[in-house]
């Protein structure tokens, strides 16, 4: 009696098939799934770094702003140099898409006005006006009595454009401001240039 010997070599050559399509299953499957991770990677990334970006325009409103406070009397020169200085702060990024404005502003009887604003941006020199223009405080910081009281303002403004996805997004205009009062006066006077 002869026995039929082809479906023994058969059942011996099936688990070496299988193990050739999982390993082409696993193939195909890393093969879809990396785009995918690899737009997560750099997309956490991205966020990372806004996040970041974020936390250095907090701390250079901060310090451009306390700067200011501790003078009397301001130039214009004196103000493009302390402006200057958040070159330092917002490093390793880059001061070009960095726009800073330090302005004095004065209320009293309820309303706000800009005695001296200063701005800069794209790490040029700063721009200096007077304008004695309308300001629009919070209504804590009104002051309602017919004495003025001064505060300085500062705002920083950082335009954040991503590597991935700007073409979805676009550029992000990340800001903080803050007030502060003057430190060694009631007032700082501005000298011009």
């Amino acid at each position: 009696m002869s026995l039929n010997t082809t479906p023994i070599r058969a059942a011996r050559r099936l688990p070496g098939r299988l193990l050739r399509n999982a390993r082409a299953t696993a193939a195909v499957e890393f093969a879809l799934m990396l785009p995918l991770m690899l737009f997560v990677f750099v997309g956490a990334a991205q966020v990372g770094q806004a996040i970041e970006i974020s936390r250095k325009v907090t701390v250079t409103t901060r310090i451009v702003t306390d700067l200011v406070t501790q003078y009397s009397n301001l130039s214009c020169t004196t103000l493009s140099t302390v402006l200057a200085a958040s070159a330092q702060v917002i490093a390793p990024y880059s001061v070009n898409n960095l726009t800073i404005t330090v302005s004095e502003i004065s209320t009293a009887s309820n309303k706000a006005t800009m005695v001296w604003t200063a701005t800069q941006s794209d790490a040029g020199t700063a721009t200096c006006t007077t304008p004695s223009s309308n300001f629009t405080l919070p209504s804590q910081l009104l002051q309602s009595s017919s004495s003025a009281i001064y505060y300085i303002y500062g705002q920083v403004s950082y335009a954040f454009t991503p590597v991935l996805g700007y073409k979805i997004i676009g550029t992000t205009n990340i800001k903080d401001q803050i007030y502060m009062s003057p430190r060694l006066t009631t007032s700082i006077s501005y000298t011009g240039s």
